[in-house]
Parts: C-alpha cells; structure tokens; sequence
C-alpha cells in the first residue's frame, strides 16, 4: 500500500510563496506518475501538475510560469513550489500517485483519468489572501 503525506500549506499573502511537499512510501514503485490537485470550495477538483517516470512535466493553463512541480526519488517527495500566489490559487491540495501510463498532459487536463489514480494524501490547505 502506498502512502502519501502533504505538508507545506498555509496562508499567504497574494504575490506571496509557498512549498508543498508530498512525502511517499519509500516502496512506492518508480513507474508511478504523480500530481498535485486541488479543489477550491464550491468547485470541482483540477489538476494542478503532474509528472511521470521519465521527468516529463505538465501544468494547468492557470499555474504555467508560476508554479514547478519536482519529484526527488532519493528522497521519497513530490514537491509543488508555488510562485506569485493569487488568491485564486486558493484551495486544499492534494497529492496523487498511480502507475496509469497516461501522458501528463492529459493527467492534468483530465477528471476521468484523475478519478482513477489509485493513491491520494489528505490534503493541505493553502489560502491566499488579497
């Protein structure tokens, strides 16, 4: 069974910062892809960013050039660093992982395929304040 841990949220203000990490099970097989998710309140849940095995990367639309997602397998942890934060940026992020095969792009881009990934952590809140 694998595990995932966030942490890392908190309050900011906007053109503010922040760090999430996901801690995963150190059995976690490598081939899984990973992402971050988030849900706002009110709104569905989107993809944030994903990466596969092979260290390719896609972002949503709204968090390109401002958010970069990293997976150190030393480590164990899928980080989320989140630049120029606005408060639509607000909302619980979530950590995924699930040997799916699918193209990045189309982890971010689709619900379907987000409902089918296997493993998610609890969730870390993040608020952006105007």
């Amino acid at each position: 069974k694998v595990q995932l841990v966030e942490s890392g949220g908190g309050s900011v203000q906007a053109g503010g910062s922040l760090r999430l990490s996901c801690e995963f099970s150190k059995n976690m097989d490598p081939r899984y892809s990973m992402g971050w998710f988030r849900q706002a309140p009110g709104k569905k849940r989107e993809g944030v960013a994903a990466i596969d095995k092979d260290g390719d990367t896609a972002y949503a639309d709204s968090v390109k050039g401002r958010f970069t997602i990293s997976k150190d397998n030393a480590k164990n942890t899928l980080d989320l660093v989140m630049d120029r934060l606005t408060p639509d940026d607000t909302g619980m992020y979530y950590c995924a992982a699930d040997f799916n095969g699918w193209d990045v792009v189309v982890v971010v881009t689709s619900p379907q395929v987000q409902e089918d990934f296997g493993y998610w952590g609890q969730g870390t809140q993040v608020t952006v304040s105007s």
